[in-house]
């Protein structure tokens, strides 16, 4: 895989130190949280062959925007960007679709977004953020959704969509079920960095092993 991308693993394997409170970077703080998929999304850049290899990668950028983002303006700005993450993967895995796919996968797949979306309003309700969660978590669930029913491999970048659900609503349930509890604080950026890092080698080895499913260029 690179050096690039150990050292990606490396950045955003390292900031569970700063996430679990066990150091404190004082001003670098930000820079360390953006580090880790920005690499990523260089490394993409130096694999991209094509249209879809520039998708990833401005996914990925979009997502180490957001990274910074929340740090320096906060979650609506950062989520923003994020969403806009999602809008770019879901082009990508809408140009890859699989072609063939069994009752189960579609089900799971029909079941993502509505679920996150749900899921995503009912933990943020009790903040009065229902209504935002929801919005944000439409774009969240069907990239989900589309990377699932994706021709890439599903446990590479199928698992890693459902743990980028999973780190968002750990977000959303600070606002309710799980407000003050440690947990989510432990769990938001181990899954969310494995999401990017899954994602990112899952698409990447793919296109360079073979062109877009159903000859989608």
């Amino acid at each position: 895989m690179g050096w690039l991308f150990g050292a990606a693993l490396v950045a955003g394997a390292s900031y569970c130190l700063e996430a679990w409170g066990l150091v404190d970077p004082g001003a670098w703080g930000a820079a360390w949280k953006t580090s880790g998929v920005a690499l990523l999304a260089i490394w993409a850049a130096t694999r991209a062959r094509g249209l879809d290899g520039w998708l990833l990668t401005g996914a990925l950028a979009l997502g180490a925007l957001g990274d910074l983002l929340l740090e320096t303006h906060g979650l609506v700005v950062g989520g923003a960007a994020f969403a806009a993450g999602h809008v770019v993967a879901c082009v990508l895995y809408w140009r890859n679709r699989r072609d063939v796919l069994t009752p189960s996968q579609k089900a799971f797949g029909w079941l993502l977004a509505p679920a996150t979306i749900g899921i995503a309003a009912l933990f943020a309700a009790p903040s009065g953020g229902a209504v935002q969660a929801g919005a944000y978590s439409a774009f969240l669930g069907v990239m989900a959704a589309l990377a699932w029913t994706s021709r890439f491999p599903r446990y590479r970048v199928g698992l890693g969509a459902v743990l980028f659900v999973v780190s968002d609503l750990l977000i959303f349930s600070r606002f309710g079920p799980l407000e003050g509890s440690v947990v989510p604080g432990l769990l938001i950026w181990p899954t969310y960095f494995a999401a990017q890092a899954l994602i990112a080698w899952g698409v990447s080895a793919a296109l360079a092993s073979s062109p877009p499913a159903g000859g989608r260029g």
